[in-house]
């Protein structure tokens, strides 16, 4: 052979970029075999290709590894986690701290709207499935109404995130990783069960999906199957979400045949301290002077349960006496106010009237207001808990506290006058340390 072919033919054999070793049949060198695995250094877990991002690819193998042992198939896994990868607007979404605290009394506002009325009284006047919802269930169809409208807009506004994909990305997040796992394991054996394919599971960015947003692990356990096809389509079917929501209002704890709350007045000079405090009979809080609002009597049913009194936009709005089905919506979302619109809507669709006490008018604080005011309580000697900027129990029992030992109405509202007190007080403090 003449040497330039055999040198070009050389040369060409040499430029294979294949990365795949090929040994040659009857090769007397032998096939070259990895290094074995160094113990310092992790091996790569099994499972989908990179997401290019690596802090992620860390938390998903670990995540995996988890989701195994929690029971779901390796092949599930390894489908449904292939390609993913975080969401930025859902962690920016769960990182938000609202800048503005709007008040209760707005809030109520929007919500008990006219519009909303109107149509939650027509459902409730032609869907045909609310007799048999309620012999099961014990829940009224005005509250359920009610909780349809204000998570979907009566199943119109359902959101359209990838649930799989917000909560393997409030996982990766990690504010609050062990309940977005424990949720994305739920999602997971949804669509394990074969109850509904991923491009079913669609919902907010918090994960809760269908017409009664329900999160994952409350479809699990509390979905039913309300119109009898065998489904439990809580996305399409209007039976199924209503008595699901129903069915997990009453594992919630809600008493057949109770009310809600009522609307009572205080007499001049009224302890307001008693906010948030003691649940007792309607007949105790009447010897505190506390009358219910609209003038009629409590039914049997109502008088024997133990009610606590809440002042949410303090003692120049209106207060109630919530009875135990009031904490049984706050199962549903635990929000004094949501369960206060749940409640007030349904008295609406009902026939019921407005609020004998208008709602105050508020100015909306701040977020440096609110942990300017924590802050200062905790300078005073009276202990909010950490200074977040979320007005909860801890802040207004430090609140009742502290307008209690300086003569001030201790309704535990945090208004901008209380503020500017607490801020008053604390500037005239010697300097700390």
């Amino acid at each position: 052979m003449d040497r330039r072919l055999f040198l070009l033919l050389l040369v060409a054999g040499c430029a294979d970029t294949s990365t795949e070793f090929k040994p040659m049949t009857g090769s007397p060198f032998p096939t070259p075999q990895p290094p074995p695995p160094r113990p310092d250094i992790p091996s790569a877990p099994p499972g989908p290709a990179s997401s290019g991002d690596a802090s992620f690819d860390e938390w998903r193998g670990q995540f995996r590894n988890r989701a195994l042992a929690a029971g779901l198939a390796p092949a599930l896994l390894d489908r449904e986690l292939a390609g993913l990868t975080p969401n930025p607007r859902v962690i920016s979404l769960d990182s938000a701290q609202p800048e503005f605290s709007k008040p209760v009394g707005d809030y109520i506002k929007g919500t008990v709207s006219d519009d909303r009325i109107a149509r939650g009284q027509r459902y409730r006047a032609n869907l045909p499935f609310w007799g048999g919802v309620e012999q099961r269930f014990g829940v009224p169809r005005d509250i359920l109404i009610a909780v349809w409208a204000m998570e979907s807009g009566f199943g119109a506004i359902q959101g359209d995130f990838d649930v799989i994909r917000c909560m393997a990305s409030l996982a990766f997040h990690g504010r609050r990783r062990a309940f977005a796992e424990g949720e994305l394991i739920a999602a997971l054996k949804i669509i394990e069960s074969g109850e509904a394919d991923r491009g079913r599971l669609k919902g907010s960015w918090a994960g809760a999906m269908g017409q009664t947003q329900f999160l994952p692990s409350n479809y699990l356990a509390t979905a039913v199957d309300g119109d009898g096809d065998g489904r439990r389509d809580i996305w399409g079917s209007s039976n199924d979400a209503l008595a699901s929501a129903a069915n997990l209002l009453a594992k919630g704890g809600w008493t057949r045949g109770e009310g809600w709350a009522r609307e009572v007045i205080a007499p001049p000079g009224f302890d307001y301290s008693l906010t948030e405090g003691p649940r007792e009979t309607p007949d105790w809080w009447a010897g505190q002077g506390l009358k219910p609002a609209d003038g009629r009597g409590w039914s049997g049913a109502d008088a024997a349960a133990k009610a606590m009194l809440a002042a949410p936009a303090g003692a120049d709005g209106p207060i109630f006496l919530l009875l135990p089905n009031h904490f049984a919506i706050r199962k549903y979302n635990n929000s004094t106010a949501y369960a206060l619109g749940i409640g007030l809507l349904a008295d609406r669709f009902a026939g019921g009237g407005p609020l004998a006490r208008a709602w105050p008018l508020e100015i909306p604080l701040g977020i440096g207001d609110r942990i300017a005011a924590q802050t200062a309580l905790a300078r005073l000697g009276f202990d909010p808990g950490a200074p977040d900027g979320v007005v909860g129990v801890n802040t207004r029992t430090a609140l009742r506290a502290w307008q209690k030992a300086r003569g001030i109405t201790a309704d535990g509202y945090l208004s901008m006058d209380m503020v500017r007190r607490l801020n008053v007080e604390v500037a005239a403090l010697p300097p700390a340390g």
